[in-house]
């Protein structure tokens, strides 16, 4: 059937491609380019994501502060009860 992974049967007319584990470098790249990458895109989309997301948290607090207050209990209208 198979071997332990590694070495798995060979299936005729596939081409198998891999890089020797001497030449790759495990993070090569992943500071330098990258987070230089990821904080040039952030700034690109602070205005574009940003101003809907601000305006999104504005919305929706204000909504959850109404909703609370229209659940109240007016204390004026119970100031005569006995």
């Amino acid at each position: 059937m198979g071997a332990e992974f590694g070495n798995l049967i060979r299936i005729v007319g596939i081409t198998y491609y891999t890089l020797s584990p001497y030449e790759q470098k495990a993070l090569a790249g992943v500071l330098n380019p990258g987070f230089k990458n990821v904080l040039r895109r952030a700034r690109e989309s602070l205005f574009i994501m940003g101003v809907p997301a601000a305006f999104v948290y504005i919305l929706v607090t204000s909504a959850n502060e109404y909703h609370r207050k229209l659940h109240r209990k007016n204390p004026a209208d119970y100031a005569n009860d006995v």
